[in-house]
């Protein structure tokens, strides 16, 4: 069966209308933008604190909005009815994850500009952004069909949520406690490393390894994800 790019935007534009009448949801986007422009106004220039946003826009409108997605569906019912449409699996979860993509970077943007983050090299950056993104995504919608509610899938993102926004900050501890090195290979703490070295001049190649931890952890999560999706259709 073929791509079909008008039953993709369907599904765009239906999640679209969910999204914008549950409140409950749609109100998370506000919040980095918010921190954002407090930092801004008080001259935080740190790399951290910037990343700090970015982190939790990516757990928050990646991960949190798209898990509430797969669950709203899940718990009205009708992922049923889509997993037995025409649709092929690269359209259902193509056509659910744009619209948590589009705001994810919709809110980075905005929250950079109000924080006054200017980046280097932009391209490198914009880049490593757009991979995290189909990361959090696919862990979002992970734990979406795992959920079978909204309000449980808005519990079970929770410690997504803290850990992807403050787990770099684990890493301090790394010294006394050596397992704790391991989150050093987030894709959180990879993106503050892309950052720090892109501020020192460094180019694509300089922090391809970093992408390339980054981009395993998509194909695993998405591998995961597929799998999961798949059984689904069984059950």
């Amino acid at each position: 069966m073929t791509f079909s790019w008008k039953r993709m935007s369907a599904i765009l534009i239906k999640d679209y209308k969910d999204f914008s009448r549950n409140m409950a949801v749609s109100v998370v986007i506000f919040m980095p933008p918010l921190l954002a422009a407090f930092y801004g106004r008080i001259g935080v220039e740190s790399l951290d604190a910037y990343y700090m946003i970015f982190n939790m826009t990516f757990a928050m409108v990646g991960a949190f909005v798209q898990s509430c997605l797969i669950a709203e569906e899940k718990e009205k019912n009708t992922l049923r009815g889509l997993m037995l449409s025409p649709a092929n699996t690269a359209e259902i979860l193509s056509g659910k994850s744009l619209l948590s993509f589009i705001l994810t970077m919709v809110v980075i943007v905005v929250s950079a500009f109000l924080s006054d983050y200017y980046p280097q090299n932009i391209f490198v950056i914009t880049l490593s952004f757009i991979i995290s993104a189909l990361f959090y995504i696919a862990l979002g919608t992970l734990v979406g069909l795992f959920a079978k509610s909204v309000m449980e899938a808005s519990v079970y993102v929770l410690p997504v949520i803290g850990i992807f926004t403050f787990g770099s900050f684990i890493a301090v501890f790394a010294d006394k406690y050596p397992v704790l090195k391991a989150a050093n290979y987030m894709p959180n703490a990879q993106l503050i490393e892309i950052a720090t070295a892109v501020e020192t001049g460094a180019g694509f190649g300089d922090v391809l390894s970093n992408l390339v931890v980054i981009l395993a952890w998509v194909v695993v999560f998405a591998v995961l994800t597929i799998a999961i999706y798949r059984r689904r259709m069984v059950d």
